[in-house]
């Protein structure tokens, strides 16, 4: 479903806080929950002009943060979209990152989108996000595999389960403390 574990957004937020992103790309943005987290944990009181005792709406082309997503359902997409993310493509994940210039983005999300992939496309999921971002990816994935499947939306599916090492085989070695699924990231040592 377009939701992640609530368990996970503290520390998901709280990493994303502490990279201090000025460009993030949120790959699986379901109903735009990240996105609106982010906007408002990382612009803060820059989203309003301040004078005096009063404050107004900043218009979105003068915030600090860009936050842009990728979803692949069109029906997920809600106003909360309009205002949380500068742009969002709609599409495959991995057909709309291999757009993407390499090191486009400062921090690269894919929260509880993983599992919905095969293991094989996984891979290059987890090889894509890593390539696009400059600094640090962050992604969430069950620890355990609870099968789901959606007949209104395929791409609810599923696929695969992930553990640890396979995380960290692929270059997500920092695992943030979860109880019900890994987070893990990675970061550009360059």
């Amino acid at each position: 479903m377009p939701f992640s574990q609530s368990s996970q957004i503290s520390a998901i937020v709280q990493f994303g806080e502490a990279v201090n992103p000025a460009s993030l790309l949120d790959v699986g943005v379901g109903m735009g929950q990240y996105g609106f987290l982010f906007r408002t944990n990382l612009e803060n009181v820059g989203l309003f002009d301040i004078d005096g005792a009063n404050a107004t709406w900043r218009p979105k082309n003068r915030w600090r943060v860009k936050i842009d997503g990728i979803e692949g359902c069109k029906d997920y997409i809600t106003p909360v979209h309009d205002f949380a993310y500068n742009s969002v493509m709609i599409g495959d994940a991995l057909e709309c990152l291999s757009t993407i210039a390499d090191k486009s983005y400062e921090l690269v999300i894919a929260i509880d989108i993983l599992e919905h992939f095969w293991k094989e496309d996984g891979w290059r999921l987890l090889s894509e996000l890593a390539r696009v971002s400059s600094r640090a990816t962050l992604v969430s994935t069950p620890k355990i595999f609870c099968a789901q499947e959606f007949e209104a939306n395929p791409l609810e599916t599923h696929r695969s389960l992930w553990s640890a090492e396979d995380l960290a085989q692929a270059g997500y070695g920092g695992i943030l403390e979860n109880g019900e699924s890994w987070v893990a990231t990675f970061t550009r040592s360059e």
